[in-house]
Parts: C-alpha cells; structure tokens; sequence
C-alpha cells in the first residue's frame, strides 16, 4: 500500500491496494476527508483527479503484465479506458512485450431502458454504500455525463496500429470485430457475442438414484431405483412451482426499480447523458419499458442415458421442450464401466492409486475412457448454449457434469472441480446477475416428499481424500473409503456469500 493525496480534499490518505480492477483502488474512502471519490473525480477538467487516474490505470496494467509473465493467459484490465490517450499508452507499454496479444472490448450502449436499469445497479454497488440512493443516482448521472464528455470510440487512432478490438452495442445486438487473431481471441468474441441479460435460471440435477447407485457402481445405463423414481415424480412438482416462484421474484425486482425510477424523476434526478436523452427530454418515462421479462419457453436438458431420461418423464410435455444431449452423458470409465470403487482398487490398484494422485488429468483405461479434462472439453458448447439462451433451462445429468457446470458457473477451481461432494436429491439454482451468479441449493426431503432450501455457502463441498496408498488393498481401508476430510472451497463459499 502507499500513500497518494486524495482528489476530493487534497491530503495524503487514500489507500492503493494492488488489484485487477482500477475501481476498487480508486472506491476506497479518503481518511481524512471521509468521502468516496465524487463524480467531480470523473471529470475530465479536474487535472489532480486525471493524474491520479492515469497513474492507478497503469500501476494495475503493470500488475496484469506480471501475472501474464508468470504464466497466465487470459488478463482483463477493468478501467475505462474510454479515452485515445489511455489507449494508446497501454498500446505503447505492449511494443515491449512481445509475447503479449491485445484486444479491446468496448460496449456500447445506447438503449435508455438498460441504462436506467444499470443506474438503479450501480447506485447499489459498493461505490454507493450507505449513501441516499436519490443522491448516488445524481451523483452516477453526472458521473455518466463527465465519461461522455471524454469518451473517445475505438477506431481509426488503434487500426493505425493493427490493435484488435471488438465493439458489443446494446448487450450484443450488433458486434464488430476489427482485426481477430488467434485462438484465445476468436473464442472471446465468439464468448462475447452469446451473452444476454434476460432473467432466467440455469438448474442443475443429478438424476434420481439409479439400480447401479443402488449398489455403488459407476457408470453403465440402468434404470432407476423405487427411490429414484420417487425423486423424478418431486422433481417435476417442484419446478413447476419454481416456475412461478421466479416469475414473481422478477416481478418484485420490476417494482423496485419503478419506485425507484419514479423516486428519481420526483427528486428531479432524470438527467440522462446527451446521447440518450437528447431525443426524450420532453417526454416523460414509460416504466412499463423497464420491465424485466420472463421467457415462457422452458427446456430441460438430458442425457442420452436411461438414468437421466427416466427422471424427467414426469414433466408435460406441453410445457417443457425436452432435449436429450449426448455431450451431457457421464465421464466414461473405460474398462472401470460398471465396477465399484472397491473392485477398481482391487483389480486395477495402479489405476486407482493414479487417480487419486490427479483426478483432474487422469483418464480411465480402455477404448474410450475419459479424464475431467476431457469432460470440460465435451461441454464447451453446452456452456455456449447456456449462455447464449433466454430462458430457463433445467439440465439432469451426472455427478462429473454437476461438478463441472457449477464450478464454471460458480468460479470453482479445477483443482477442486473432481473432489466437490454433489451427493443425488439436491438441485443447484444460478441465476445469472450483473455482478456474478447467485446460487440456491434445495435438498428432496423424502418424509414430506418435497424440497427444503439449505445455506448454499455450505452445500457445496470439497471431498478431500484420506486413502493411503499402501494400505489401497486393505479391505477395512476399502470399505471406508468414504471416509474423507469435507471442507469448503473458498473460491465457491465466496461466490455464495458475496450474492
């Protein structure tokens, strides 16, 4: 940390912490003036405030660069950037990196609805904490007013230096990509170009217990147990009443933000910048337009395997589009298909004691076995899918699917990825939000035949194990091979509390 004067009252106390995000060094709260930056900080005639702006933008580019040398691939640098200036001085400090590919992402929007949605956002982020929302809503509209004021687009100044950029307008409805090179850049856009604001829900289930759970084997394409099929028959109860759970959920959301708007245009905070409201500053807002909507169309994902298409024959047809998808069938075993842990350990004890030396990395023996590595492979474009949908979407698969879908979704490590403990009966819920994705967990409660809501920071486990591999023939350590440390994954119980 270091000391720099504050831009608001002009002596030492702001605290820099080094991070990824120019806005977290520059939202920390002066220490003699106890205010947060202003949007007077924004404005592009306040030299002192530029200054300091320009110098954090490239103490936390710096930042990146390090991390680039130090083997990583994919950097994003959170600032503006919005000015030729700025641009052209990360574009400069790249001349000497020669192993560095830039691209520029610039969003454009110019729909006054999202604008007014993402306003009502922003006064609730951290910047706005504890502060009158009519007074943050002004203070963020003027703040809107200063980066327009600088704003310069992305365009002839970096093609003049071959940079590549891709330009999203209005949340994807028309994308520009200037000068795509490489396989990381071309997946970015392609990434880019599929994502949506909609609100929607991606759930996501184990199908119900099956003959082979029964007993604990892995693998092969058997039926479902009495239990399981008890499970199928809940489960499509279930989400026929979050359906109209979530629908009210957005109802609410949409009061909320026309109180909201309404609060504001009282208060006399209806100011918009000039490239939205020059065409509408006589009119007054149609808030029925702000409104977030739900998608009827609800689809449930299968796979290709009986276990899976058995748990979802309880649905009506008439109101869920049903796929049946291979990319989502369980990791194949290879020659392990159909055997228990115990059996796996006694007849393959090499194959069973590199697998637990790396799970993520090994592969099954035999024609066709597959490692987690390859399963991240095969749902590439499912998770495409799930981005680029509309609306709800309810995916039953297997555990190694579960675990790989929600530690994407919830930004889990692959390194704790194969160890998440995803016992069957539970239903993960995340939904999509502008600051991340929010989880819900419910777990089927066989006595009332229905599902309970749990803490979502604690249903998702890490299953460390405790299996000593000199002692992987003993029959005592096999038959408590479930004997495991269970702890959290930090990156998943931030998730969940930070929603």
């Amino acid at each position: 940390q270091q000391q720099q004067p504050c831009a608001d009252c002009n002596k030492p106390g702001t605290q820099h912490t080094s991070t990824a995000r120019q806005g977290d060094m520059q939202a920390a709260s002066c220490t003699q003036c106890d205010t947060r930056h202003s949007s007077t900080f924004f404005d592009p005639d306040n030299k002192k405030a530029k200054q300091l702006r320009e110098q954090v933008a490239m103490e936390v580019f710096e930042d990146l660069l390090r991390w680039l040398q130090a083997g990583g691939q994919i950097a994003i640098h959170d600032a503006t950037n919005s000015t030729i200036e700025r641009r052209s001085a990360l574009i400069n400090r790249l001349r000497s990196e020669t192993d560095v590919n830039l691209l520029f992402v610039e969003s454009i929007c110019t729909d006054k609805n999202i604008i007014n949605r993402n306003i009502r956002l922003k006064t609730q982020s951290p910047d706005y904490v504890g502060i009158d929302p009519d007074i943050a809503e002004a203070d963020f509209r003027a703040r809107l007013r200063n980066y327009e004021r600088a704003y310069r687009p992305i365009g002839t100044a970096e093609e003049k230096h071959d940079v590549q950029y891709c330009k999203i307008i209005d949340v994807g409805k028309k994308v520009i990509a200037y000068n795509i090179q490489g396989f990381l850049e071309s997946q970015v856009v392609f990434y880019l170009m599929n994502m949506n604001l909609d609100p929607r829900v991606i759930y996501i289930t184990r199908h119900g217990e099956s003959e082979d759970n029964s007993v604990g084997r892995i693998g092969g394409d058997t039926s479902l147990s009495p239990n399981g099929e008890r499970y199928a028959k809940a489960l499509a109860k279930f989400i026929d009443r979050r359906r109209l759970e979530f629908t009210a959920e957005v109802d609410e959301q949409n009061h909320k933000l026309e109180m909201f708007m309404a609060s504001g245009t009282s208060s006399g905070n209806n100011s918009e910048p000039e490239s939205v409201s020059s065409n509408s500053s006589n009119q007054s807002i149609d808030y029925s337009s702000l409104r977030l909507k739900v998608k009827p169309d609800f689809e449930i994902w299968t796979s290709m395997l009986k276990r899976t298409m058995e748990t979802v024959e309880h649905f009506d047809p008439q109101r869920y589009r049903i796929k049946n998808i291979r990319s989502l069938n369980e990791i194949y075993a290879g020659r392990c298909e159909g055997m228990t842990y115990e059996e796996i350990a006694t007849q393959f004890p090499e194959e069973f004691e590199a697998r637990q030396l790396d799970k993520f990395y090994y592969r099954y023996p035999g024609i066709g076995g597959e490692s987690y590595a390859d399963v991240v492979l095969r749902l590439q474009q499912v998770i495409v899918e799930l981005e680029r949908i509309r609306h709800s979407v309810l995916l039953v698969t297997h555990r190694a699917m579960a675990r790989t879908l929600l530690s994407y979704f919830m930004d889990i490590p692959t390194t704790h990825m194969p160890d998440m403990e995803l016992p069957l009966g539970y239903v993960y819920s995340c939904e999509p939000r502008p600051f991340g994705n929010f989880l819900r967990v419910w777990r089927y409660n066989p006595e009332t035949d229905d599902f309970d809501e749990i803490d979502s920071s604690t249903a998702l486990k890490i299953r460390y194990p405790k299996i000593m591999i000199s002692d992987r023939k003993s029959p005592a350590s096999l038959a408590h091979h479930d004997q495991h440390n269970l702890l959290p994954s930090p990156a998943e119980t931030a998730c969940s509390t930070n929603n």
